[in-house]
Formats: C-alpha cells, sequence, structure tokens
C-alpha cells in the first residue's frame, strides 16, 4: 500500500515533539542521559512501526467495508441435492402458479414429469391455491388439509411459505406436502375395529356366558349336555379367533391402501402352494381343485402375503359353496388389459349377472387370478354388496359354512391396494367366477381415468 507524504509528515512531527520533550526533562536533571538515550530510541522505532503497519483515518474510512460473500456454486448444489433426497414433496411456485421446480418425491406424488406445468392442473384444492396466491403477494397463510378419494384416498396437509428471494422480479412461494393418509387410516382402523368387534364379538360372548352359567348350576352332572356345549363352545371361541385375526388383517390393509406394492411375485407359485395347503379340507368336503397355469412365471408387482389371501379366500369360499364331487378351477393367467380381465368380452356364465367391485387404477399388461366353483350361484339382488363387510348371502341356510363376512372385503382392499381390479360373475345353480387382477412386473402404469369406482357397476 503506497503511504500518503501527509501521514509521515505527521509521524515525524510527533516523534519529533516526544524527544525534544526528553531532551528538556535531561537538561532539568528529572531523567538520566542513558535513560533519555533509551526513550529517544524507542520513541523512533515506534513512530517507524506505526508508519509501516497503520492507515490514516482517511484511508480507513475509505477501505471497502467487509460483506458477505455469496453462496457458491457448490453450497447451491449441495442445497439442491438435500431437497431432491427430501422425503416430502417440495415445490418451488412461480408466478401464475407455474411449477419452477419439484424434487423427487412432488414428482412421484403428483406424478410430475418435469418441471414447467402450472399447480392448479395437478391440485384442484382451491384452498391450496388460494394459499399459494396469498403467499406470492408476500403473506404467510396457514397450513391448509385436504382430502381426495381418486385414485385413492388421501389425506395431505399443505404448508405454504414466500421466500425473500425473486426469479426475474417476481416473488416465489414453497410449498411443502405432508401426506397423512397413514395417521387418518390409523385412526379410522381403531375406530372400526372397535365398532366391528364390540358389534360382531357380542353374540358369541352372550352365548359363552349362557353356557358357562348353564354348566356351573342344573347341567354340572350331565355328561351329555356338557360334552354338547363344550362342542358349541368350542365353535364359538374358533369364530372369535378367526374373526378378530380377519378384522386386525382387513385394518393393516387399509392402513397401507394408499401405498402401492413394489416387490415381485409369482402368482403361478402362491397359487401352488395355496392348494396344496387347502387340499385335505377340500377332501373332507369331496371338492377337488384344478390349478390351470402357464409353465413360464407370471409375475406381478404386489405384496406376497396379501395376494396369498387373497388366494386363500377365494378358493376356501369355493370349497365351502361347492358340493361334494365338485372341481373347483384356479386360474393363473396373463392378460394384455386389467379392463378386459376383469370384464372380457363373452360371459362366461351363461345368463350372468356381472359385478366389477373395484375397476382398475393402472394400464398394461396383468396378472390374473381367477376362481370358478360349481356351487348354487348367487343372484344378480346380492352381488352390489358381496365384498361390504360380514354380508354373507342365505347365511341362515349354511350353517356348515363357518365363515366371518370378511374374505371378499379383504379381497377388495388387497385389489385397489395393488392398483388392479375385482369382479364377480355368477347365476343361480351356475356357480360362480372371482377375477383379480395386478400389474405385470414392469409394466404398470397409472391410468388416465382408471378410478376406484364409489359404487360397483354391474354390466348387463
Amino acid at each position: 500500500m503506497k503511504k500518503s507524504p501527509a501521514r509521515g509528515r505527521d509521524i515525524v512531527v510527533t516523534a519529533g515533539i516526544g524527544a525534544l520533550t526528553v531532551v528538556l526533562l535531561t537538561m532539568s536533571g528529572s531523567v538520566a542521559i542513558a535513560n533519555a538515550v533509551a526513550a529517544v530510541a524507542a520513541l523512533c522505532a515506534l513512530s517507524a512501526i506505526y508508519y509501516l503497519l497503520a492507515g490514516s483515518p482517511r484511508e480507513i474510512a475509505a477501505a471497502p467495508e467487509k460483506t458477505e460473500s455469496l453462496p457458491s456454486p457448490e453450497a447451491d448444489a449441495t442445497a439442491a441435492a438435500m431437497v431432491e433426497l427430501l422425503s416430502d414433496p417440495v415445490l418451488l411456485i412461480g408466478q401464475g402458479g407455474r411449477i419452477e421446480r419439484a424434487n423427487r418425491a412432488a414428482r412421484d406424488f403428483l406424478g410430475l414429469s418435469r418441471d414447467g406445468g402450472n399447480i392448479a392442473s395437478l391440485i384442484r384444492q382451491p384452498k391450496v391455491l388460494e394459499a399459494i396466491t396469498a403467499a406470492l403477494d408476500g403473506d404467510t397463510p396457514p397450513p391448509v388439509e385436504y382430502s381426495a378419494n381418486a385414485p385413492y384416498e388421501s389425506h395431505v396437509r399443505a404448508f405454504v411459505n414466500p421466500l425473500p428471494q425473486k426469479l426475474g422480479g417476481q416473488r416465489l412461494a414453497m410449498l411443502l406436502l405432508h401426506d397423512e393418509t397413514a395417521t387418518k387410516r390409523a385412526e379410522r382402523m381403531r375406530a372400526d375395529f372397535l365398532a366391528n368387534a364390540s358389534h360382531e364379538l357380542r353374540t358369541p360372548l352372550a352365548s359363552l356366558s349362557g353356557f358357562i352359567e348353564t354348566l356351573k348350576g342344573h347341567a354340572r352332572h350331565d355328561e351329555g349336555a356338557r360334552d354338547r356345549f363344550l362342542s358349541i363352545m368350542e365353535s364359538q371361541t374358533d369364530r372369535m379367533r378367526r374373526l378378530i385375526n380377519d378384522l386386525l388383517s382387513l385394518s393393516r390393509i387399509e392402513m397401507n391402501e394408499h401405498v402401492a406394492p413394489s416387490e415381485e411375485v409369482d402368482l403361478g407359485k402362491i397359487a401352488k402352494d395355496i392348494l396344496d395347503t387347502l387340499k385335505p379340507i377340500a377332501a373332507d368336503r369331496g371338492v377337488s381343485f384344478r390349478l390351470d397355469a402357464p409353465e413360464t412365471p407370471v409375475t406381478v408387482t404386489g405384496d406376497r402375503d396379501q395376494l396369498m389371501a387373497v388366494i386363500q379366500n377365494l378358493a376356501d369360499n369355493a370349497i365351502k359353496y361347492s358340493p361334494g364331487g365338485a372341481t373347483v378351477t384356479v386360474e393363473i393367467a396373463v392378460g394384455d388389459s386389467p379392463y378386459d380381465a376383469i370384464r372380457p368380452g363373452g360371459r362366461l356364465i351363461e345368463e350372468s349377472g356381472r359385478m366389477t367391485i373395484v375397476s382398475p387404477s393402472s394400464e398394461g399388461a396383468v396378472g390374473v387370478i381367477r376362481v370358478r366353483d360349481q356351487g348354487p350361484g348367487i343372484e344378480r339382488a346380492h352381488l352390489p354388496r358381496l365384498a361390504q363387510r360380514f354380508y354373507r348371502v342365505e347365511e341362515g341356510k349354511a350353517e356348515d359354512r363357518k365363515g366371518t363376512g370378511l374374505g371378499l372385503a379383504i379381497v377388495k382392499h388387497v385389489a385397489t391396494r395393488h392398483r388392479g381390479g375385482f369382479s364377480v360373475e355368477s347365476a343361480p345353480g351356475r356357480g360362480a367366477v372371482f377375477t383379480v387382477c395386478a400389474p405385470l412386473a414392469g409394466s404398470a402404469a397409472p391410468a388416465a381415468a382408471g378410478k376406484q369406482t364409489a359404487e360397483p357397476q354391474t354390466a348387463d
């Protein structure tokens, strides 16, 4: 740095005044000559150091103030990578609702193929759009909750905040979506479980209580009555156990219904495993199985345990409702379209009624599970209620058909979670055919307009 002449002159004058003061003190006898020489030398040294290191007041005032450095490109890239890895959907919204940027979770959640779309075409929720407009005007709106029922039920809380930075002179807003579907489903699951369990367990518990009182009273020494009552109590206890297991299974499926499975499962293999398990039960009733499956694997994207529950429930129902000597056919196949799989062009049963219980919410090739029995068939009037909880057709005439009335409800919710379809076709005296399909592995794609029907539709 170049030293100013004025500053050097000021330092020399100041050092001279100090040296003259030391000389005068020495002449008056106040300071010894040796001390005076040391003082003058020190004063000169300090003046030189000050001249080399210190700046003038004008130079200090003119020196540029230290400012905070702007984020480096590396810091920007790190922040963008952090946002991209967040599990919650995050979107950067510009003027007019244009999506300037979206992280991976947002692209998956909203089905975005790229940035640049309009948020109003993806989230058709007036309260959310109003909050975004308020944030773009500089306000901070409160969180907004909204629900959707298509293509599946979901509950979302939206957080919208304005950003201090601007893009091209225009304000930006950040939209964060937090999926609360699992929490809402868990709350409803507990309420439904308590309601259903208390309702369905009331009758068997009352029976058990009555039999226990009888056995403790006048039937205490009646061996015949005791054996008969104990047998009934065992049957009622077994029914309560199966009821609780089915309710818990159904609740678990419903809680995760909004999350599509990602495993790969061979339908042919699990069908063979289930039929091997059920053969002893079928043999006791004089019913046989026939498995029609291709030699090559039929691999779908699904949850193995839940698809096993589908085949087990459908095959178990077929055993219960088929007469002795009948054959239950389980077919595993590949379909080009989920709609053709659940609504085939020709009737599987002559003069039958057909009901689509769950419409597919995916497109592409599917794996098909089709179970056909030779039972009494189902009247057309019963088809709309088949998948309702605890609904049983002609229950009073089927005392030997032990069941909880939850099997087809489980099948329905498994089909919904797998983005597949579920249908039934039946006619009195001609048996019934139940069909379930799930996306073939590697070929599933969201349907443009497919969704679960709020009310099942019957095909003519």
